[in-house]
């Protein structure tokens, strides 16, 4: 059996597709389903059982489900970069990851985690997958995902699991996570309401307004190498998990607008000097490590993605995959 937390979640819910369309249906499906619209992500995907994160985890640890699973895929977090209760993100994204890899690994169960491009913070140093100490995230869910990544380190453990950095993913399924979804679903919705697209001015002259660049990476391409990766157990250690290659606000804005077939219209609007102070300019993942263990992995370009979500989801009275 396959566990996914967070499976209701964004990503968690289109890894779950792929492993029906894999044939995969033997899977635990942990997460909370709350007040919110999250529960759409499981319509129509098959699973074995859904359980409250707060019940899987003791149980868990006192052996329950020691004999029947075989690997663990940890999504589940809170994921707010604008959280501020240090508190919570301590618990939810430390302490439980820290909880659940000590009995996996005790119990030779594979484990996989999402760690997070915010480690990185303004990366001063790069990104590279390589570095895990010295690294300063922006916000305490950067740090939160951080502290794990480093106890894994420290306890020399990472050999016998594997971290995944995701970058600025978007696709189908994120529709729960308001002001934390992604610019393509806002600047979708943006276009769809007035026409245009707001993006930020610059508050560096290295960029032009909207010239500010992302590594983008559709949430299929992201599932097809999440694949790969279950079904290659001998593959440890923290990887990065972008595209490698930065695009503009203003690619992404015009490639939406090509989606929906609409003449591009963006307004420029001033950046909150709450926000510039820790404004990153400029992400890409250095995917090298990906790339040395699976020489033939691809992402579609930023337009094809969009393309697709639009084309495929976004536009439908049903938008989830």
């Amino acid at each position: 059996m396959i566990v996914i937390t967070g499976a209701a979640g964004f990503i968690g819910s289109c890894l779950l597709k792929k492993l029906n369309d894999e044939g995969v249906f033997d899977v635990l499906v942990v997460d909370y389903l709350e007040n919110r619209d999250k529960w759409k992500n499981l319509v129509g995907k098959r699973f074995w059982e859904i359980v409250h994160p707060e019940e899987f985890l003791p149980d868990f640890i006192n052996g329950e489900y020691d004999n029947s699973i075989e690997t663990i895929v940890h999504l589940g977090a809170t994921t707010a970069t604008t959280e501020r209760d240090a508190d919570l993100l301590l618990t939810n994204n430390f302490h439980y990851t820290r909880d659940l890899a000590v009995h996996a690994l005790d119990n030779d169960i594979r484990f996989i985690y999402a760690s997070s491009a915010a480690t990185y913070g303004l990366g001063e140093n790069g990104y590279s997958d390589s570095m895990t100490y010295g690294l300063r995230p922006l916000n305490m869910y950067g740090y939160s995902k951080q502290l794990f990544d480093e106890w894994a380190k420290t306890m020399d453990v990472h050999n016998n699991m594997l971290g995944i950095k995701f970058f600025n993913v978007f696709g189908p399924n994120e529709y729960h996570k308001n002001d934390m979804a992604s610019m393509i679903y806002k600047s979708y919705n943006q276009i769809k309401q007035s026409g245009k697209v707001k993006l930020f001015q610059s508050t560096t002259p290295e960029y032009i307004d909207g010239g500010q660049m992302r590594d983008f990476v559709y949430v299929k391409d992201c599932c097809d190498l999440l694949w790969h990766w279950i079904n290659n157990r001998d593959i440890f250690g923290l990887y990065n998990l972008g595209t490698g290659k930065a695009r503009s606000w203003n690619d992404l804005a015009n490639a939406v607008f090509n989606a929906m077939d609409i003449v591009p219209n963006i307004e420029y609007v001033p950046m909150p000097d709450s926000l510039s102070s820790q404004y990153q300019n400029f992400t890409e993942a250095d995917m090298t490590s990906v790339i040395e263990c699976f020489p033939q992995t691809k992402f579609s370009s930023l337009e094809d993605a969009v393309n697709d979500y639009v084309r495929q989801h976004l536009r439908n009275s049903w938008q989830y995959w």
